[in-house]
């Protein structure tokens, strides 16, 4: 079976070296996971308002299955979360535009990771997770993101996976009253 229906079929359990506890399962999310996505979402839109595009009012407002639709997986998305046991405790998506000329390459989006889970790199096996996915089922040979300036502990994370900064666009968001350039940044696959 390829990794990547392996890894659908019964979650990504953590190695037994302390990464982080046993309970905690990555795995691609579907339709049925939309009411705790949506809650985890709210919650990082809410905390991290110069990581998300979107501010809170404009992700509270959208329903519970404009959120099932997002996470359905198709050629173009995928989403994955970190549970512990049944609650989704962190998230991150993938996407990529299929057209022939562009589909080498994918935009990693949304990492987030609840606060009391932070440390025990969760972030980056829900990282190794997307990368898989599009490398593996999509053939993508390489993952673009954009991290916001202030958020120096995510661009260290993504350095940490490869990840190296290929450009800044200033004046990117605009969050209470004040602009904040974006960095982008690029990992080749293959």
């Amino acid at each position: 079976m390829h990794p990547a229906a392996r890894q659908r079929r019964a979650g990504m359990h953590a190695p037994s070296t302390g990464m982080f506890p046993m309970t905690i399962t990555i795995r691609l999310l579907d339709a049925a996971d939309a009411a705790q996505f949506q809650t985890v979402r709210l919650r990082a839109v809410d905390t991290a308002p110069t990581s998300f595009l979107p501010t809170l009012d404009e992700e509270s407002q959208v329903p519970v299955d404009e959120f099932a639709k997002r996470l359905t997986p198709t050629q173009a998305q995928a989403v994955f979360g970190a549970f512990d046991g049944d609650t989704l405790v962190g998230i991150t998506g993938v996407r990529r535009d299929a057209r022939t000329k562009i589909a080498h390459k994918a935009t990693i989006w949304g990492v987030y990771v609840d606060a009391a889970y932070r440390g025990q790199r969760l972030a980056q096996a829900l990282l190794d997770s997307a990368t898989g996915h599009a490398a593996n089922v999509w053939g993508c040979k390489q993952l673009m993101l954009c991290v916001n300036d202030v958020n120096r502990t995510a661009e260290r994370l993504y350095a940490s996976q490869g990840f190296v900064r290929f450009g800044t666009e200033p004046r990117s968001l605009f969050v209470d009253g004040r602009f904040y350039d974006e960095h982008y940044m690029i990992k080749t696959l293959a």
